[in-house]
């Protein structure tokens, strides 16, 4: 049997690149110069899409592959596709959840702990002769004991929680409603984003994007943390009103934010790289070999499953 015919969106690493070219006909959209063209040559026999995250599937791609029957996205987050496009179709779209929740989790509350107790600087410190020239390092904030806020309780938002729980810290979430394993270890349930901002010193944002996500966190949730509170960001850059945050964080109306995702990535707003108080990382949460290659396994699993005519192993659609 002909093996199907797939686009493949943006580049994948070599250990996932490899068994991808075995299985199907891998037409490399990312390569192409001319989109449109490709798009108009290749789409008629393309019966997959595999895509990336932050790379999606809009309507105008969908559209041009009339045969496409599933998508399969290397990344937790599917903003990116045109889910009404696909249901309109019937077409099946996948994701790669859980096998790069902990990691990311990990990314978290480590930026938090960097940001809060200043480890980059006080590495350059040490590295130019400052501490030797000027003395000990300027004093930071702790971590422990604080009041963490987890907006947004999924997977990552919970792995997160329990990392917390372990510095001792008072933690509230914020979620659709209620979750009786969070009330279980007496994390504090509230609602309302702003509310929860203003109990936190420390606000996780850690929920799905979506259009009712989109800036979720305002000038009022951001103006609620206040002056000494931090925002860290490991979901999509869309949550966040990010033009409400630099001004923010310029005017020192936030204390500081630590951030994975930006809009536009990676070109990000200019005014993020002259201040002081914001931790700037290149959208690598995930960004371990173990979890990568778990990520493009998942991927490739999806895809066999479906067109062998089997239950999807993480279904979205």
């Amino acid at each position: 049997m002909d093996k199907p015919h797939i686009l493949q969106v943006g580049p994948y690493p070599e250990w996932d690149q490899a068994p991808l070219d075995a299985a199907y006909h891998a037409h490399r959209y990312f390569e192409a110069s001319d989109k449109a063209a490709f798009l108009a040559e290749h789409g008629p026999k393309i019966r997959g899409i595999a895509t990336r995250g932050e790379l999606g599937a809009n309507a105008a791609m969908i559209a041009a592959c009339p045969n496409l029957e599933i998508i399969s996205v290397y990344g937790v987050g599917y903003d990116a596709v045109d889910l009404d496009a696909c249901r309109a179709r019937g077409i099946r779209v996948t994701n790669t959840p859980d096998v790069l929740t902990n990691d990311v989790a990990d990314l978290g509350v480590g930026m938090m702990l960097a940001q809060s107790r200043g480890i980059i600087g006080a590495e350059a410190w040490v590295r130019d002769g400052s501490w030797a020239a000027k003395g000990l390092y300027p004093l930071q904030r702790k971590v422990w004991g604080k009041r963490a806020g987890v907006l947004g309780l999924g997977r990552i938002g919970f792995e997160v929680a329990k990392r917390l729980a372990g510095f001792d810290m008072e933690i509230a979430y914020s979620s659709r409603a209620p979750k009786p394993e969070a009330e279980a270890r007496g994390w504090a349930f509230i609602a309302d984003p702003v509310a929860l901002a203003a109990r936190s010193d420390f606000l996780f944002v850690s929920l799905a994007a979506s259009a009712a996500t989109r800036h979720i966190v305002n000038a009022r949730v951001i103006e609620a943390l206040g002056p000494e509170g931090m925002l860290i960001n490991i979901s999509r850059a869309s949550n966040i009103d990010e033009n409400a945050l630099l001004d923010a964080l310029e005017s020192g109306r936030l204390g500081s934010a630590a951030l994975d995702v930006f809009e536009g990535e990676p070109k990000l707003n200019p005014r993020f790289l002259s201040l002081p108080n914001v931790l700037l990382q290149p959208h690598h949460a995930s960004g371990t070999f173990e979890t990568r290659k778990a990520m493009g396994q998942l991927v490739r699993d999806n895809l066999a499953a479906h067109f062998a005519g089997k239950p999807l192993p993480t279904p979205v659609l």
